[in-house]
């Protein structure tokens, strides 16, 4: 009788762990009593991979193993699949802003297209007919297109990617699904919607808007700010990972969403309502006597801008019995205290390549 997959004590190999979700998940799954795994983290370290975003796992001794490689590259991910005996991979390693991929698209199908097959070889290799494995992939809402003023998405929507970055998200989605049907392989997929929360890299909006206010320079906001975006905390997504790698169905996919929708533009009002309350702007000498809503612009929309995305997280709710814990205003109100509490964590990223590509897209606006 073959043995059935055991998420709880499994090694997992997690993909782009050093960054924004990936190292969030590691810190949620090891800071669980229930998981008695070992994760084993491969991360490329480029712009948005911090090696300060996995302090504090080192208490977990060889239950924590970081390796520094590509997914691209096959003989490393092979090499590690045969080192440490992979039972499950969790697929975060992605370019993932859309901007960067409208301006260089060339990595985004590397990263993204390629990554995941060569994930997936590995996987078909090492594990052939095995129950007892699981290759998880994490995909993102951008897949399904833009919605309209009503709907929202659910598994079932068909796939329209408008941008480099979605259509290589879709791209990898469509590889793991054809991997589960042709070979057999034991594969999940979630659909995300938008992510916030701590150690998020500052290209993204709230970060962005974070550390733009706090030294005083303009709030850029795209268009008319009127698009809306599905947020989710970052932790509750890692929940809902979790849970699909518990009692998933292989060869299923599952939307997770925060069922919180906001306009751009009210987004960023309320992240300097926050701003107010916990690092008021009078006491902000960067300001010059400024609100932090004065330095809100709009400045030209970019170039093919979906302008609604929901998320109908009802499978996950019903099947697995997933749901959101995290309101928007406490998880906005904590994830302001975070970037404010860490300040050294800013100071190294702005030292770094980003701090560049920051001046030349948004220092002027």
């Amino acid at each position: 009788m073959k043995t059935a997959f055991k998420f709880s004590k499994a090694t997992v190999l997690v993909t782009g762990g050093s960054g924004f979700i990936g190292s969030n998940f590691i810190h949620h799954v090891l800071g669980r009593k229930s998981f008695s795994g070992r994760i084993i983290n491969l991360d490329k370290l480029t712009y948005a991979g911090n090696p300060e975003n996995l302090s504090g796992v080192e208490k977990f001794g060889s239950r924590y193993v970081f390796v520094k490689g590509d997914i691209c590259d096959a003989a490393c991910v092979k090499g590690i699949f045969a080192k440490y005996k992979i039972d499950c991979v969790v697929n975060f390693a992605a370019e993932s802003h859309v901007d960067r991929s409208i301006h260089g698209p060339a990595e985004f199908i590397n990263t993204n297209i390629n990554g995941t097959f060569c994930l997936l070889e590995a996987a078909r290799e090492f594990w052939k007919d095995n129950p007892a494995t699981r290759f998880h992939h994490v995909s993102t809402d951008e897949v399904y297109g833009s919605l309209g003023p009503k709907g929202k998405f659910k598994e079932t929507t068909p796939y329209d990617p408008r941008s480099p970055y979605s259509s290589s998200k879709a791209s990898s989605d469509h590889l793991v699904s054809a991997y589960a049907h042709t070979y057999g392989l034991q594969t999940t997929i979630s659909n995300c919607s938008n992510n916030y929360g701590p150690r998020q890299f500052p290209e993204k909006l709230l970060p962005l808007m974070i550390l733009n206010a706090q030294d005083g320079k303009n709030l850029p906001v795209y268009g008319d700010g009127l698009n809306v975006r599905d947020w989710l905390y970052v932790d509750d997504h890692c929940d809902a990972i979790r849970l699909i790698l518990e009692k998933g169905v292989p060869g299923q996919t599952y939307n997770v969403g925060g069922g919180c929708e906001k306009k751009n533009i009210a987004l960023v009002r309320e992240l300097c309502a926050a701003l107010e309350k916990l690092a008021p702007s009078a006491k902000n000498a960067a300001l010059g006597g400024r609100k932090y809503l004065d330095l809100i612009i709009h400045v030209p929309d970019r170039p093919g801008h979906d302008r609604r995305y929901a998320i109908d997280f009802s499978k996950i709710k019903r099947e697995l019995g997933w749901q959101p814990s995290h309101n928007f205003k406490e998880g906005l109100l904590a994830t302001v205290e975070w970037y404010l509490s860490n300040t050294g964590w800013i100071a190294n990223i702005k030292s770094g390549s980003y701090r560049k590509w920051l001046e030349k897209n948004y220092s002027n606006r």
